[in-house]
């Protein structure tokens, strides 16, 4: 079983980031956050210039942290918003390269799975799915901006499906 999990939500503005640990080989223990954030790129640059910025913090932090599986929410489009689609596809591709680079494996988990695993209910709202995070990661208050939020859920929904996927020690 894993020990640590990278969970990300990938944005060319913002990318929400989390890192979890697991509790290996303690049964249902409730994984604990290591570090929780986002890597923001400057608007004003350009966009190969903000994919080199997105690559950097993610690099960085993948070999601070050396998590043993990264989950990445789906792409989804919306057909009012394409441009957010593929701006979203970019920062994605940048991230899938960087766990590359570092040989880190990656899931990945649409937004509906997601929200099903953290409350039963596939479209659940954003309020329900923070509310879930607090209790489950015993936090003070939500996690913000939102991209935190569902980077945390995300790695959860990652462990969760791990915790499912490994055999029980006797």
């Amino acid at each position: 079983m894993l020990s640590l999990l990278c969970g990300m939500d990938p944005g060319l503005q913002r990318t929400g980031y989390a890192v979890i640990r697991l509790a290996v080989g303690h049964g249902d223990e409730a994984p604990s956050v290591v570090e929780a954030g986002v890597i923001r790129t400057d608007a004003r640059r350009s966009l190969p210039a903000r994919l080199a910025e997105l690559a950097a913090g993610v690099a960085e932090m993948l070999r601070e942290h050396r998590p043993g599986l990264m989950a990445v929410e789906q792409l989804y489009s919306h057909y009012r918003h394409p441009r957010t689609a593929i701006l979203m596809g970019h920062a994605r591709g940048v991230i899938l390269s960087a766990a590359a680079d570092q040989g880190i494996p990656v899931r990945d988990y649409s937004a509906t799975r997601v929200k099903k695993t953290l409350t039963g209910r596939g479209q659940a709202s954003k309020s329900q799915i923070q509310r879930a995070i607090v209790t489950t990661l015993g936090l003070p208050r939500a996690p913000e901006p939102p991209d935190v939020a569902d980077a945390l859920a995300i790695a959860l929904c990652a462990a969760w499906d791990d915790r499912r996927r490994s055999p029980r020690a006797s």
